[in-house]
């Protein structure tokens, strides 16, 4: 079960960490390049503040964002923008989403996201939960996927195994960490079941694109390699 209360308390502190973190750069050191092929740091911070007020506008019952184009321009737009104002964008944007999130709403309701996807509205914090940590790890500034909070590991990493499960370009495929604990995803890609051991950072950095997984050991078959999120 979702419980959008914690997850909405948590992308909070999640974005405290965020801009504690950031406040130590400078002008310079935002025009550099982040983790994410072909993005700044600004472009990260741009990005987080902008799908702050997209997710307003989902909780609000409006399109997500108005074009796909729309979303990458103002991306653009607002990337070379010096440190202060970036980080005021994404206190504010920030504030914005909790606020809309706070408002009394029917959180089992169905909402649009983009490109067709559609959720329940009690998942949309925890979509923001995602956007905040793992574009914190994007910055490269000494934020890892080791850093990241465990129950939020060990669910984003349930969420992207749901996410692969039954994808056509992806074979069956077992995800096994230290503590035992295992999962299933893929199974629409003909081939023998895979086997894939490592810890959840490990994991969580080859579902979502971070890491290469060489860091994960492959007891049976080859590691797949997944499709862009």
């Amino acid at each position: 079960m979702m419980d959008h209360a914690h997850d909405l308390a948590s992308v909070h502190g999640a974005t405290e960490r965020l801009l504690r973190a950031a406040s130590a750069l400078d002008n310079a050191a935002v025009t550099k390049a982040s983790r994410l092929p072909g993005w700044t740091r600004g472009h990260v911070l741009a990005h987080l503040a902008r799908n702050a007020d997209a997710l307003v506008n989902v909780l609000e019952g409006r399109a997500m964002y108005a074009s796909a184009a729309a979303r990458d321009a103002d991306i653009e737009r607002d990337a070379p923008r010096p440190l202060d104002v970036q980080l005021a964008d994404v206190r504010e944007s920030a504030a914005r989403f909790q606020e809309a999130g706070a408002v009394p709403a029917d959180w089992s309701r169905t909402v649009g996201l983009r490109n067709g996807v559609t959720d329940r509205a009690e998942r949309l914090p925890f979509r923001r939960w995602v956007e905040v940590e793992l574009h914190h790890v994007d910055l490269g500034i000494g934020y890892e996927l080791e850093d990241l909070p465990a129950d939020f590991t060990e669910r984003e990493i349930d969420f992207l195994a749901a996410r692969f499960e039954g994808h056509r370009d992806v074979p069956a495929t077992r995800l096994t960490t230290p503590d035992g604990r295992t999962r299933t995803t893929g199974g629409g890609a003909p081939g023998d079941p895979v086997a894939v051991e490592g810890t959840a950072a490990e994991l969580l950095g080859w579902l979502a694109g971070r890491r290469d997984g060489s860091a994960l050991t492959v007891t049976s078959g080859t590691l797949p390699a997944l499709p862009p999120l």
